[in-house]
């Protein structure tokens, strides 16, 4: 008898919800499957029942991404997460890998792109798609700079703390005793350094590599 895949969706949006488990049982007829809305219920349930899959978005209630993925390993080692996100897996994908993650999959994907992924996670235990690895391969380079904040200066990483702590450019030159155009200066190559374009990026890059 064909075993019955176990798998676990968790996303703070019903539809979503019900959109992907509808696809998988099309897919996957046997599957087992279970939701949760936030991170609370997800810690909940892998506390008391154990999965194959789980499936899970970025940003939920109740909690963090990194603390659900830290809790699923401690909990249930073995299981697989897959990342199911609306975001740009050629700028995220590689950043969830690194926190625990298994696999990456956009939210806009194809029935043949879910599918991959699925067969991947279950019988491999990973998912990249070949963007991803053409990135890897191909862009060493950005990659580095993306991941290292060893390109910048001094004066550069003082203003990129600055910003992550959610002062204006007025507020920056006040405490930095510059103009605010050097500062808009210093801030435009922090970003243009670290190939990003958003304050939450460049959080993220703080975070991980810090």
């Amino acid at each position: 008898m064909p075993y019955e895949d176990r798998i676990l969706i968790a996303d703070d949006h019903g539809i979503v919800r019900m959109g992907l488990m509808q696809l998988i049982k099309n897919l996957r007829p046997l599957a087992i499957l279970s939701e949760v809305e936030d991170f609370k219920s997800l810690s909940s349930i892998i506390s008391k029942e154990n999965f194959d899959l789980v499936i899970v978005d970025v940003n939920m209630p109740n909690g963090t991404l990194q603390q659900a993925i830290d809790f699923i390993k401690l909990k249930q080692p073995s299981l697989k997460i897959l990342i199911f996100s609306s975001q740009d897996e050629q700028v995220y994908a590689m950043r969830y890998f690194k926190m625990g993650a298994d696999g990456f999959l956009n939210k806009l994907s194809s029935k043949h792109k879910v599918d991959e992924a699925l067969n991947a996670m279950l019988e491999r235990g990973k998912f990249i798609s070949e963007e991803v690895k053409e990135s890897m391969v191909f862009n060493t380079s950005r990659k580095q700079k993306t991941s290292s904040l060893e390109s910048l200066s001094n004066r550069e990483m003082e203003v990129a703390n600055k910003l992550i702590e959610g002062l204006s450019l007025k507020e920056m030159s006040n405490q930095l005793n510059l103009h605010t155009s050097t500062i808009s200066t210093y801030k435009n190559r922090v970003f243009d350094k670290l190939e990003i374009q958003s304050i939450p990026e460049l959080v993220e890059i703080l975070r991980l590599y810090n």
